[in-house]
C-alpha cells in the first residue's frame, strides 16, 4: 500500500482540458498584481525616504554641538527693555545687599540656625525668574535667599523669617534654609540637597494636565547633580515631556570638594543623555543667562519639554557660614570680585551700550541700601512666634 501510494505520488497530475489556460491567466494575474504591489511598495519607500530629506530639521537649543539630541531655538536677537533692565539690576543688586546683611548680622550671632549665602551667584536667579510669573513654580536649595528674591518675595517678610519672628514669611518657623510663598510660586528652599527637582515634576505635570501654559524650573547645585533624585526627575520629565527646567547652579565646590572631581562628567551631556536639550553658559553674565533661560522656557510653554542649563558661576561666601574655606585658592574670591562680579559686568555692559545711565543704577543702589536696612530694622524689632503658634501650620486645608 505504501509503495503504490509512492508510485502515484511521482506521477504528473491529469491534466483537464482547461486547465492549461487557467494556469496561464493566474499566473498573468499574479504577475500584475505583484508588479502593483511592488510599484506601490517602491513609491511609499520614495515618500518615506524624500519626507526624510526634505522634512525641516528639529531646533536645538543654542550652544549645543551639531548631532546632539533636542531642539535648537531660532536665532534671534530679543533686547530687553530699560524697564526690564532696571528690574533686574535693582533685583540683583538687592540679593546682594540682602547677603551680605545677613552676613554681617549671622557673625555678630544675631541669627539663629544655619545660613547658606547667594552673593555672586544674582544673575542666575535673576537671568531665570525675570521670565516667570507667579503661577510659574520654583524649588530652591538650601542656598534659597536668592532665588526667593529674584521670584517676587517680599525681603522684609524673609528678614524676619531668618531671624525667627512671628512675622516671618512663614511664621518664624522655616528659617533661612526652608523659606517659602506659594502665592508667588516659591515652593521652597530645601535642606536636602537634590530635594528640588522631584517637586518640580509635580508642579509641571499640573501645569501640562491643566494647560495653563506654565512651567516649573529647579535650582540645583553641583553637589545635587548626582542625586538619584535628581537624575529620576530628569529621566520622568523626558519620559512625560513636562514642562521643566534643571539648572545646575555649580559653583564649582558643592561643599568643599572640586565639582570637577566630585561630578565625574559633563553636566551637559548628562541632560543629553536623556535627550534633553542642553546648554552651558557663564552664570556671571546676566545676559547670558538671560538668553538661555528665555529660550528653555519658550520651548516649554510651548510643549516641547524639558530643558538642561549649566550655569558656571562662583559663591563669594563659604558653604555655610562659619566655613574657613581653606580649600580655595588665597586670594581667589578678590580676583572672581574683580574680575566676574555680575553687578559690575551688568553695569559697564548696559552703561557702555548707551541702555541705562550710571547715576539711574547709583539711585538703586541707594533706594536698596535703605530698603536692607528697613528690613533689618523691623526684624529685629519684630516679636517671636509664642507658644500658642506651636501648634499652628500643621495641617494644611485645601
Amino acid at each position: 500500500m505504501l509503495q503504490t501510494t509512492r508510485s502515484r505520488s511521482r506521477e504528473a497530475p491529469v491534466e483537464g482540458p482547461h486547465t492549461r489556460r487557467q494556469c496561464e491567466i493566474l499566473d498573468e494575474t499574479g504577475f500584475k498584481l505583484f508588479a502593483r504591489v511592488a510599484a506601490a511598495g517602491i513609491y511609499a519607500l520614495l515618500v518615506s525616504v524624500g519626507a526624510a530629506l526634505f522634512q525641516p530639521r528639529p531646533k536645538r537649543m543654542r550652544g549645543e554641538e551639531e548631532g546632539a539630541p533636542g531642539p535648537r531655538v531660532r536665532e534671534t536677537t530679543v533686547q530687553l527693555s530699560r524697564e526690564e533692565l532696571l528690574k533686574a539690576y535693582r533685583q540683583m543688586r538687592t540679593i546682594r545687599d540682602f547677603e551680605d546683611t545677613v552676613h554681617e548680622e549671622f557673625a555678630a550671632g544675631n541669627i539663629p540656625g544655619f545660613v547658606h549665602l547667594y552673593a555672586g551667584e544674582e544673575a542666575s536667579g535673576v537671568g531665570f525668574c525675570l521670565h516667570l510669573n507667579d503661577q510659574d513654580r520654583i524649588a530652591s536649595t538650601h542656598r534659597g535667599h536668592g532665588h526667593c528674591i529674584a521670584k517676587g518675595c517680599d525681603s522684609k517678610a524673609m528678614m524676619k523669617e531668618i531671624f525667627g519672628r512671628k512675622d516671618g514669611l512663614c511664621g518664624g518657623k522655616g528659617g533661612s534654609m526652608h523659606i517659602a510663598d506659594l502665592s508667588k510660586g516659591m515652593l521652597g528652599a530645601n535642606g536636602i540637597v537634590g530635594g528640588g527637582p522631584p517637586l518640580i515634576c509635580g508642579a509641571a505635570l499640573s501645569s501640562k494636565t491643566l494647560k495653563t501654559g506654565g512651567v516649573a524650573i529647579a535650582f540645583v547645585g553641583d553637589g545635587g547633580s548626582n542625586q538619584g533624585t535628581t537624575l529620576e526627575s530628569m529621566n520622568l520629565a523626558k519620559a512625560w515631556n513636562l514642562p521643566a527646567i534643571f539648572v545646575f547652579e555649580d559653583n564649582g565646590y558643592a561643599e568643599s570638594t572640586a565639582s570637577g572631581w566630585s561630578v565625574s562628567g559633563d553636566l551637559v551631556e548628562r541632560g543629553k543623555a536623556y535627550g534633553i536639550p542642553s546648554r552651558r553658559v557663564d552664570g556671571h553674565d546676566f545676559f547670558e543667562v538671560w538668553d538661555a533661560a528665555r529660550e528653555a522656557i519658550e520651548r516649554a510653554r510651548n510643549g516641547e519639554g524639558p530643558s538642561v542649563i549649566h550655569v558656571k558661576l562662583a559663591r563669594y561666601y563659604g558653604h555655610f557660614e562659619g566655613d574657613a574655606m581653606t580649600y580655595r585658592a588665597p586670594g581667589e574670591i578678590d580676583r572672581l570680585k574683580a574680575e566676574k562680579d555680575c553687578l559690575n559686568m551688568f553695569r559697564q555692559r548696559v552703561t557702555e551700550a548707551g541702555l541705562l545711565e550710571g547715576d539711574q543704577l547709583d539711585a538703586i543702589d541707594e533706594e536698596v541700601k535703605s530698603l536692607i536696612e528697613q528690613a533689618l530694622a523691623e526684624a529685629k524689632a519684630a516679636p517671636p512666634p509664642t507658644e500658642a503658634d506651636l501648634l499652628t501650620d500643621v495641617y494644611a486645608s485645601y
